[in-house]
């Protein structure tokens, strides 16, 4: 049988489907920095998942598991939710929320660092 090659964190339940479906496969348990980082990509990985979703029930499956691997951060990091929920409050506060639907073509430079890579528009 062909490999296909991963190397990424996976759900616990996954090497049980595997040989239920008749294969085999490799896995190793992480350390726990390594599972941090793991956790990170795994969260970006998850995310990318929403634009893929085509019907309203994709999208409530894509946001669930986005929803267990970001859990899964905050109690790996120890972060409480009181914590996540001040953050999320100072956040509206200073940025605001999206009931405006703006959508930003281009803005002067002025110094401002954001956390968002800068995409080219097509």
């Amino acid at each position: 049988m062909k490999k296909i090659h991963y190397n990424k964190l996976i759900r616990d339940g996954i090497p049980a489907t595997i040989k239920r479906h008749g294969g085999d496969y490799k896995i190793r348990r992480l350390k726990q920095r390594e599972f941090e980082a793991e956790l990170l990509k795994k969260a970006v990985e998850e995310s990318g998942g929403l634009m893929a979703a085509k019907t309203k029930q994709e999208l409530a499956n894509e946001l669930a598991d986005l929803l267990i691997v970001l859990e899964e951060i905050k109690k790996t990091k120890r972060i409480p939710e009181k914590m996540v929920a001040k953050a999320v409050k100072d956040n509206l506060k200073r940025k605001g929320g999206f009931k405006k639907r703006i959508y930003l073509f281009w803005s002067s430079d002025t110094g401002y660092k954001t956390n968002e890579r800068r995409y080219k528009r097509k």
